[in-house]
């Protein structure tokens, strides 16, 4: 039972971290266009944030599994 409430903690914690660095990541892209990138990179800078989101997850995913405490 210890082990199922630690799984279901850590995917709780990865949802909410995981929808704070999306907000996080779409406000760098719009600031990004406010500053005056040009549209033509839109697709780029759009991949890249999804390959910077997808690595901050796959740490985060890395470090609860490996230090969050015993329930």
């Amino acid at each position: 039972m210890d082990i199922f409430l630690r799984v279901i903690a850590i995917i709780i914690e990865l949802t909410v971290l995981g929808a704070v660095f999306y907000y996080m990541l779409a406000g760098l892209r719009i600031m990004l266009f406010d500053l005056g990138v040009k549209r033509e990179y839109s697709k780029i800078i759009t991949i890249a944030l999804i390959a910077l989101g997808c690595i901050l997850l796959t740490f985060l995913v890395s470090h609860l599994y490996t230090f969050y405490p015993e329930i």
